[in-house]
């Protein structure tokens, strides 16, 4: 793999947890579904924020966790897959993005698990920062000051 493309490897792997927690999800609120005597074969309409009221609270943080996986990260997407088109996407910014996917992974898991805010609201901002700094990065390459 040339060294530009490093950077596809953690947006594989993030792409590929994303699919486990949608399987987590669907795992844990089938279940729940039926032990609050809800026919998912005869529901018609409706939206996650419906079942909240009548699910248990830690039978939703799977899916939570889902929800935020399909929002932050569509960011690291991008900028990743910039990254590698500028050729830049290895060494230093192929690590970052490998702690990012790291940082989200624990992330998931705390949510889908204990669910400690502090905890979580922690691991959210670690993974921004690899963010910040992939977009640093990606803005000096664009600007001709440094290639990483």
């Amino acid at each position: 793999m040339p060294q530009h493309a490093q950077i596809i490897a953690p947006v594989v792997a993030l792409v590929a947890w994303s699919l486990v927690m949608w399987l987590w999800m669907y795992v844990t609120r089938i279940p729940a579904m039926n032990r609050a005597g809800i026919d998912a074969r005869n529901l018609v309409g409706g939206s996650g924020a419906d079942l909240k009221a009548r699910l248990d609270p830690k039978a939703q943080w799977p899916a939570e966790n889902y929800n935020h996986l399909m929002e932050q990260p569509t960011i690291f997407y991008a900028i990743t897959l910039s990254l590698a088109m500028l050729g830049a996407g290895g060494g230093l910014n192929a690590t970052i993005a490998w702690v990012y996917v790291g940082l989200r992974i624990a992330h998931s898991l705390v949510q889908a698990t204990i669910n400690r805010v502090v905890v979580r609201f922690s691991l959210f901002v670690l993974s921004t920062l690899c963010l910040l700094m992939l977009t640093v990065h990606a803005a000096f390459v664009l600007l001709g000051w440094h290639h990483l």
